[in-house]
């Protein structure tokens, strides 16, 4: 029979036999002044806690003192309330400070007149008495019916003679309870020893013990234990408690005090030699491991990890779980270096794909907090990835069009939806949005990620192209039916009319044909533009030739409506290398606008100045102007300047598009100013002819 004899070589053993002798041993030698520096330790960290957590709530308060007193003076300034005082319309103020003060938070606003009474109350009913000296600003302790509460009120007066505003936020129960939420302690408010609100259940029929610390006091509450410390509020009484929890401290401190009597009663004497032995047999190697596997774990590069998984761990022992240890950290290392080489080229293989898809890709955690934002969200949202990682969606997308937040109108998985939603830099944009779910619904740490792309243009076409038909047959139908009602005219009684009226007939004629063929010709380029067929041919002409071509082409229309033009060119007119043909429908188109949004009996100036190797040219109305708002889109297809006099006709909003794609193919630039004294300033520039 054999006998059963313990392999003190293992590991389990030898580390059983070292810490039974070493915790012995640090009990009898150290546990008793260990106990009583810990527990004066753990007393000393919880009152000051409190202390802290008292400096922390006062802090709070001046602050909330501070943000009330700000509300009121906001609320005194604001233009609608003078307004609404003015008039006297009382239904009107009410509604106004029920809004406002379910908008700002409030307990209450009220509206005191000169005379000293009530205006106007929104909230509690202690607005009503507000006004009649019965409160002062500050912390205060105000009776209402029978029942006293705590208010923090501040007060603002109006304009001399016009009475003053009061505002307050009571401080009850629910206040107590915010404020333990952000101090982590039990808060409470006293007066004269009373609780008028508190985050504590059953906080009057605590026990109360003072401590030698002033403002410093020991609560019995339900079996539990509390340390607080009081502070005032105000000069009306009232005092602010505030208390931590310490009954679980008292008893980890039992339990500490009988477990080291225990340890010293059940230790006689071990020998410190075999602490010894045992940290020279085994303390060696684990250290040697550690510091190995600490060198994997430290690593903060791609590089410093690739070094360490590169570097083999080989400790030698002769204790044997070490020698396995070693010898399955060494297996681990090399399957880690695998798998992270083959992690690193996915992950270079990912973010190239995402680099290359066009289209924006963003994930949210369950919260909708973003947790990933690819370069094409950054193109397509003007948000950088730093300033959104970690910021809730609702933020960086905000939905127009509705009230309903942007988390919200996320689609389920696998469905698309179009939600129009506001830019970083202000424009507004029809987003399509595919959801999806990148783990099962049931775990907790499930994350959404959305697919999305810029619909704006392709919404755009769609919205704009019945108001594009539309526009189209209204502009050809105008004229023809003018050139028809001309020619009739003409075929019925060109024998008696007269010269003057034969020479007003052959005008609108000329008009009319006039009016087509810049439209036809509109109509043509930017058809050319769409298809990618648009060319200019540039060669050295002379800008008076081009000037005046336009202004013949223009000058009939412009008679028709009284309007001027002046024509201001350098004294040595340049030359310019561009195609004469386009560039006069440049100066066409814009002079048709000009005189489209002009008044009657206005004046138009074009003017062309050198500007080293560039020549400007501008066309300058006396129209309604182009607000800065609308500038940036101006050149874009199917829009056009849409003015408050209403002298604008319908349009189709081609002319601009063309003539910013004709000055950018001569590489030109186009835009718009404010004229000043009034109207806009169109202009675009042309390259020089170098000479030899």
């Amino acid at each position: 029979m054999k006998h059963w004899r313990p392999d003190l070589r293992s590991l389990s053993a030898q580390l059983i036999l070292s810490f039974v002798a070493l915790v012995l041993l640090t009990a009898a030698a150290a546990g008793l002044p260990a106990f009583w520096l810990i527990r004066s330790g753990l007393y000393h960290q919880a009152w000051a806690q409190v202390g802290q957590g008292s400096t922390a709530s006062q802090a709070l308060y001046q602050a909330r003192q501070a943000e009330l007193q700000s509300l009121a003076t906001l609320t005194a300034q604001r233009p609608t309330l003078r307004e609404l005082l003015q008039v006297g319309q009382q239904a009107d103020l009410a509604r106004y400070l029920d809004n406002l003060q379910e908008a700002s938070g409030l307990s209450l606003v009220a509206v005191c007149g000169s005379s000293g009474r009530t205006v106007a109350w929104a909230g509690s009913s202690i607005g009503a008495e507000l006004c009649e000296g019965s409160a002062a600003t500050g912390f205060s302790i105000v009776t209402e019916g029978s029942t006293a509460g705590a208010w923090l009120l501040a007060a603002e007066p109006l304009e001399t003679g016009r009475g003053g505003v009061w505002v307050g936020m009571a401080l009850d129960d629910t206040f107590a309870v915010q404020m333990r939420a952000q101090t982590g302690l039990e808060h409470t408010l006293l007066a004269s020893g009373q609780p008028l609100a508190t985050s504590l259940m059953g906080r009057g029929s605590a026990s109360v013990s003072e401590t030698n610390e002033p403002g410093q006091d020991q609560l019995e509450l339900n079996g539990q234990r509390y340390f607080a410390s009081q502070f005032p509020l105000g000069s009306q009484g009232l005092v602010a408690e505030v208390a931590l929890e310490v009954t679980g401290l008292s008893a980890t401190l039992r339990s500490l005090a009988w477990s080291l009597v225990a340890s010293i009663v059940v230790v006689a004497a071990v020998a410190s030699a075999l602490g010894t032995f045992l940290a020279r047999r085994i303390g060696s190697p684990l250290a040697d491991l550690a510091q190995a596997a600490g060198t994997m774990g430290r690593s903060d590069s791609p590089g410093d990890l690739s070094e360490a998984l590169d570097t083999p761990l080989a400790v030698e022992s002769r204790v044997r779980e070490v020698t396995l240890v070693s010898q399955a950290l060494e297996a681990a290392r090399a399957d880690l270096k695998r798998s992270v080489n083959e992690l690193r080229e996915e992950k270079v293989w990912t973010d190239h794909l995402l680099e290359s898809i066009v289209e924006g890709i963003v994930t949210l955690d369950r919260h909708g907090h973003i947790t990933f934002f690819s370069n094409g969200a950054e193109r397509i949202t003007g948000w950088p990835r730093d300033d959104v990682l970690g910021q809730t969606c609702d933020h960086v997308f905000r939905a127009t069009e509705t009230d309903q937040p942007f988390s919200h109108l996320i689609p389920a998985p696998g469905r698309r939806t179009k939600i129009p939603v506001e830019l970083r830099d202000g424009r507004h944009a029809i987003l399509a949005i595919t959801g999806a779910r990148l783990l099962p619904p049931a775990r907790g740490d499930s994350r959404v990620a959305l697919v999305f792309r810029d619909v704006s243009e392709e919404e755009a076409v769609h919205r704009l192209l019945g108001h594009f038909l539309a526009n189209v047959a209204h502009e050809f139908r105008t004229p023809l039916s003018a050139l028809a009602a001309s020619v009739e005219l003409l075929l019925d009684q060109a024998s008696d009319l007269s010269p003057e009226e034969l020479q007003e007939l052959l005008t609108s004629l000329h008009l009319g044909v006039l009016g087509l063929q810049t439209l036809i010709d509109n109509l043509l380029e930017s058809a050319s533009i769409e298809t990618g067929h648009f060319r200019v041919h540039p060669r050295p002409c002379g800008l008076a030739e081009v000037v005046a071509d336009a202004v013949g082409m223009m000058q009939p229309l412009l008679e028709k409506h009284g309007q001027s033009l002046v024509v201001e060119l350098p004294a040595a007119v340049p030359i310019v290398n561009a195609d004469p043909r386009r560039t006069a429908q440049v100066l066409i188109n814009l002079l048709s606008n000009a005189s489209k949004y002009g008044p009657d009996q206005a004046e138009i100036e074009i003017r062309a100045a050198v500007a080293g190797e560039w020549v400007r040219l501008s066309v300058a109305d006396a129209g309604p102007g182009v607000p800065a708002v609308h500038r940036q889109n101006l050149f874009r297809r199917f829009v056009h300047p849409r003015p408050s006099d209403g002298k604008a006709q319908v349009g189709v909003g081609l002319g601009l598009s063309v003539v910013k794609a004709v000055v950018e193919a001569h590489g030109g630039e186009v835009g718009v100013d404010e004229r000043p004294g009034g109207g806009s300033v169109f202009w675009f520039t042309l390259p020089r002819e170098r000479s030899l």
